[in-house]
């Protein structure tokens, strides 16, 4: 009988970690050339060939992973979305009285300040892709994975399944301002640290007509 020894070889499905880094590398390559470029010239101001040019990749690697600028784009916006969905999972179960007492000891909510940390992390992408020469289709798709899910964390239970057309209203007019506010920060270079930026974003939510405006 012969006798086998056991190795640790990985798998003949499983790629070598090499490639897998190689991967990473040729992605993030890729996501920083696109940076550039929708800073410098726009979205509709460059091609493929630039975009491969400036990550200094071939277009054969390009198309190993992508099948034009628009998927490539899409791929690095999904990314962004998946990440944030785990945030719009914990915001179903922040309730107002919780934000009401972060708002009475002017205490940052915890969940606010994470959510903040990550959009700072992406501040180079969010700046571009935001930015006059960005894509026009994902500031909607930030309001509606943060911004509306926000609101509605804290509306009364009552009015969370409320049909009613004023109520529809009154969560876009906050869903879209707090979007402004997002937007606000990353063009200002996102000076305010993300404590202060979560308490910002809850005593706006409170501040009355012809009140004071303070933090």
């Amino acid at each position: 009988m012969v006798q086998t020894t056991r190795t640790n070889a990985l798998p003949a499905t499983a790629p070598p970690p090499t490639e897998d880094r190689r991967i990473v590398r040729s992605k993030k390559a890729l996501r920083d050339a696109f940076i550039e470029l929708m800073e410098e010239r726009g979205l509709e101001g460059f091609t493929v060939n630039d975009l491969c040019a400036r990550a200094d990749l071939n277009r054969g690697t390009f198309y190993n992973h992508f099948h034009g600028k628009e998927d490539c784009l899409k791929a690095f916006e999904d990314e962004i979305m998946e990440d944030l969905d785990r945030y719009r999972e914990r915001m179903q179960h922040i309730s107002l009285p919780e934000v009401l007492r972060c708002r009475v000891r002017k205490q940052p909510m915890p969940l606010l300040v994470e959510l903040f940390d990550y959009l700072r992390a992406q501040g180079d992408f969010l700046h571009a892709v935001l930015g006059p020469g960005g894509d026009v289709r994902f500031g909607p798709r930030l309001r509606e994975a943060v911004c509306t899910n926000l609101i509605y964390s804290v509306l009364h239970e009552r009015y969370r399944r409320d049909p009613s057309p004023f109520v529809g209203y009154y969560t876009a007019f906050f869903a879209s301002a707090y979007l402004g506010v997002i937007e606000r920060w990353v063009e200002t270079g996102m000076q305010e640290s993300s404590e202060e930026m979560a308490r910002i974003a809850v005593r706006l939510l409170f501040i009355k007509p012809g009140e004071a405006i303070t933090l």
